[in-house]
């Protein structure tokens, strides 16, 4: 599924480039992925695109510490969770944002999610938001990951 994902994001510059759903799984299908990770990665993006534009619509801060449960903990690990409270101090991620990242990583069910696949998570929600991380930041977001596929550039 983060090989179809990874494609999205290198392939639709902007979200609304993206074709509809059905177009979509045609032309990955062409393109040589699998059926049943193109059906898994449109159900992901879906809910994504469901969950981002609630973001979009509340505009709640919190200043609060953020306590992960057990199950968030096993999950995401230490890793991710230090990577999410640096991008939400360096302004990257808003506190609803981190909540949709959190949602989308548990979503997955897979024990620990990689630090990799949770920076493609990142990426995919400010992708389908419209935003674009600041090069410092997207350097750091877009590192290489030895159970991502390898990367292309714009």
């Amino acid at each position: 599924m983060f090989d179809i994902l990874v494609y999205l994001y290198e392939t639709y510059y902007r979200p609304d480039a993206c074709p509809e759903p059905a177009v979509l799984a045609r032309k990955l299908s062409a393109v040589g992925f699998d059926d049943v990770e193109i059906s898994e990665a449109l159900v992901w993006l879906t809910d994504l695109n469901a969950m981002a534009g609630v973001e979009q619509t509340l505009t709640a801060a919190s200043t609060g510490t953020r306590f992960y449960v057990q199950q968030e903990s096993d999950v995401l690990g230490t890793a991710a969770i230090g990577f999410i409270q640096f991008l939400e101090s360096a302004k990257v991620l808003s506190p609803l944002q981190r909540e949709i990242v959190i949602e989308r990583a548990l979503a997955l069910d897979e024990a620990p999610v990689s630090l990799g696949k949770l920076k493609v998570i990142v990426l995919m929600l400010l992708w389908s938001q419209g935003k674009e991380p600041d090069a410092l930041m997207f350097d750091d977001l877009f590192v290489d990951d030895e159970d991502l596929p390898p990367r292309l550039l714009h």
